[in-house]
This record gives C-alpha cells, structure tokens and sequence, in this order.
C-alpha cells in the first residue's frame, strides 16, 4: 500500500518517457449516491431529475435504468415512457460535492498529482510513485477498496490506465460497471484501431458523420488517413484527430492545487412546457444573463464573447455567438447580445425547449479593464447598483431582490438553489484546496 502524500520525483506537467496515468469515473455517480443513501432503491430502475413531478432532463441513470434504454440527457417524460415504474429522485448537489470531495481525497493518499476532470471523473499521474506498469492492477484494486470500505458497495468506480489522459479516459469506459483496463505503451492500435471512430474521446455525432462521409469509418481508418486532407476539413482540429487516433496525447495531468484558468460561465434552463411565445424565452434569458453576470462577478471575471443556446421541441439545438468590442460582466450586455442573437436565429414554426446563455473569452478584472471615457459617470452609478444588489443577495438569497420582469416567474427552477458553505467555491480545484487547508487544520498543521 502506498504512503499517503506519495509524491512524483518528476516535475508537475513534464513529460517523461514513461507516463502512467489513471481516469477513475464513478459509475452512475449521481444514481449511486442516491442508492447509497436509500438502500432500498438498489437494484431498482432509478433516474435523477430537476424536478421529477415536472417536465425534466435525466441527469443520472442507475444501470438498471439503462436496461430499459434510458441515458443521461434523455427527458424524464421519454424515460416514463420507456419503464413506466422507473423510480425519479431530485438531486441532491451538497450529498454529491461531498462525496466528491471524500473520493478525490482517497486519490491523493497515491499521488499529489490529481486533476479532477468533472464532479464524478479525476486523472490521476502515478508517474514516479510506488506505481508501476506491473502492479498499476493492484492499485486500482486499492482505491477500489478504500471506496468500498468508505462508502459502501453501492458505490463502484471503474479504471482506466494508459500513457496519456487520451488512453486513459478511452479505456475507462470499455469495462464498466467496477472494471479496472490497462493499455500498455505501444498497446493502442492492437486495442482500439478496429473500433468506430466514434469511440474515440471527444469526436461527437456531427464530427462522426463528416469522418464518416470522408470514407473513415473506424479509428484505424482514421489514423491511417492523410492528415494534408483532414487538415483541410477541418483545420488545425484535423491534426488533433490524426494524432488522437494514433494514441498520442502531451497533455499533462493539471495538479488541483496548481487549478485551471477559466474558460466559460454559462447557464441553462429547460422549460416548464414548449413554448412558442418569444416574450417568455426572452424572460427566462435575461434571468440566465442575470446569473451569469453575478457569477462572473463573485468570481472577478470579465468576458467578451457571449453565446445564445436553443433547444427546440423536437431536441434539434443551435449555439450561436457574438464577440463584443470591450469586456463586459453586466447582465444587461450579456442580455442585450444574447437577445439579438435568439430573435435572429429563432425559429417561429418551432415551439422552444431550453434557453441558455454563455460567456467566454474570460479575464481577470485585474488584468485589464477597459471603460468608454464618455460612459464613465453611468457606469460608475450602475456598478454601486450591481454592487448593492449584490449584496442584498449575498445576505438574504438570490431571490430577495430582483426584475419586476420576472417577478411572476418561477424562481424555484434556478440553477444555483443548493447553496455551498459560505466561501467555498464550486471548482472542483478550489474545493480541493480548500479540502487541503482543513485537513492541514485538523492535523495540527503537521
């Protein structure tokens, strides 16, 4: 067993020859937890929802749910109809950035070097540790075990191990549920070159279909197809892909404690039922733009690309964005941009299922900050505005204060209605470090 706080002698993001790399993801994360909390429900068809008596997304499946066709993203209404006695529970957010947080500390007893890649997903470099290529098995088998003996047998990880993150993430999924996968250097081709080329990490459905149309329909085929005509596809993204269906992959394993720059903030709401009517996609709009703003501004981050998200009835979405002249996190830019860009790519034949808003292109307020000259008394009023409501919301909520606009509109289906522990971001990096500091607290600083 290995000591806790066992360290690399390589340095963070160098590569060596030698890389070994584990992905562990938590098998139906969100489903599991709520089993682990309800013991009753295990083995049963179980779907984790917004809102389960409303219309909904499935945001988890238990895998006797998938049994029945049912996935993550599917509408609940959808998942009904496939298992009428499928079981839907409501998320429960603190529960799993708890056990997030107890699961990513299990992983740094092995290696300093943990990135957690989402909420249920961490790589981890056991390069330069006590692990090696000959015993990676029994120490998947460890980490296994410690999650067993902390949480239970409802809760189940399953492991990939590779050379690179690309490997590692890839081979984390062919043995799931509680599967551990090993890919050797040199082993990738032999593993997955027979494979659709839509196995490989990150090639989505409309990327799938171009390949596919280009006669490649296999990852094999892929890495063997000229890069001149991939390049001239799709960009610099055709390399990317060539080098990917090779099994190449540089990209370091990001410590937590080092974090990661922020690339987007953004939010999205479904529903209560389609609509047709422009006037309430505008309102739940600029409630998104509201969060978003106050978002950037709790987190002191500007951006100048804003995006508008639809989703219509029949699950067809559209993404489209405008980059701005100056850097904004004042909802009513975001709202005035983002409104354009929904009356422009609206469709008025086809009824509206989800509205989101998202901004990109983010820096630091103290990085740079550029203001109109001749805007500067408005602004300078409308800030103390922001900077009061702000923080009326701080002490009494995020709805004490808000549109008249919205007033009639249900605030119960917000995003951010889980409140965490005051000061705790929600970054999984930030959360890590602050795990850090309490343990370091705890143990008398030793």
């Amino acid at each position: 067993m290995l000591a806790r706080g066992a360290h690399h002698k390589l340095s963070p993001g160098k590569t060596g020859a030698h890389k070994l790399i584990f992905h562990i993801d938590m098998d139906a994360f969100f489903a599991s937890v709520e089993v682990m909390c309800r013991p009753k429900l295990k083995g049963k068809p179980v779907i984790v929802s917004g809102k389960p008596a409303a219309r909904s997304v499935v945001a988890a499946a238990s895998y006797a749910a998938r049994e029945y066709g049912i996935r993550s993203g599917m509408s609940t209404v959808e998942a009904f109809r496939r298992c009428p006695h499928v079981i839907a529970v409501s998320g429960s957010p603190g529960q799993y950035i708890y056990v997030s947080l107890e699961l990513l500390r299990i992983y740094k007893e092995h290696s300093t070097i943990v990135e957690p890649y989402s909420i249920d997903e961490a790589f981890v470099d056991m390069t330069g540790t006590e692990c090696t290529w000959e015993n990676c098995k029994d120490v998947a088998g460890e980490i296994k075990a410690k999650i067993r003996k902390r949480f239970g047998p409802n809760l189940t990880a399953s492991i990939g191990i590779g050379p690179n993150k690309l490997i590692a993430k890839m081979c984390g999924s062919m043995d799931k549920p509680d599967g551990v996968t090993v890919i050797r250097p040199g082993e990738f081709g032999g593993v997955f070159n027979g494979l659709a080329v839509s196995r490989m990490w990150g090639i989505g459905a409309k990327t799938e279909i171009a390949l596919n149309l280009m006669g490649v329909a296999t990852i094999g085929d892929l890495a063997n197809f000229p890069v001149a005509m991939l390049r001239r596809r799709f960009g610099i993204t055709g390399e990317v892909l060539h080098l990917m269906a090779c099994g190449q992959d540089d990209t370091p394993v990001t410590p937590y404690f080092e974090g990661m720059p922020v690339k987007s903030m953004g939010h999205e709401h479904t529903l209560p039922e389609d609509t047709w009517d422009i006037m309430e996609a505008e309102k739940v709009l600029l409630r998104l733009c509201d969060q978003v703003a106050r978002r950037m501004r709790k987190k002191q981050y500007l951006g100048n690309v804003i995006s508008m998200r639809l989703r219509f009835a029949d699950f067809d979405s559209i993404s489209r964005q405008r980059k701005i002249k100056y850097y904004t996190d004042e909802e009513r830019t975001l709202y005035k941009v983002a409104r354009g860009l929904l009356h422009q790519y609206w469709r008025p034949g086809q009824a509206i299922r989800l509205v989101g808003v998202n901004c990109t292109g983010l820096i630091k307020v103290r990085e740079w900050h550029q203001v109109d000259l001749f805007m500067q008394r408005e602004e300078d009023a409308y800030r103390k505005l922001l900077s009061a409501i702000d923080a009326i919301r701080d002490k009494f909520g995020e709805h004490a204060i808000t549109r008249a606009r919205l007033i009639t509109h249900d605030a119960s289906g917000d995003i951010d209605d889980v409140p965490l522990p005051p000061g705790l971001s929600s970054s999984p990096f930030d959360m890590l470090r602050y795990q850090d500091a309490d343990d370091h607290i705890h143990t008398g600083g030793k």
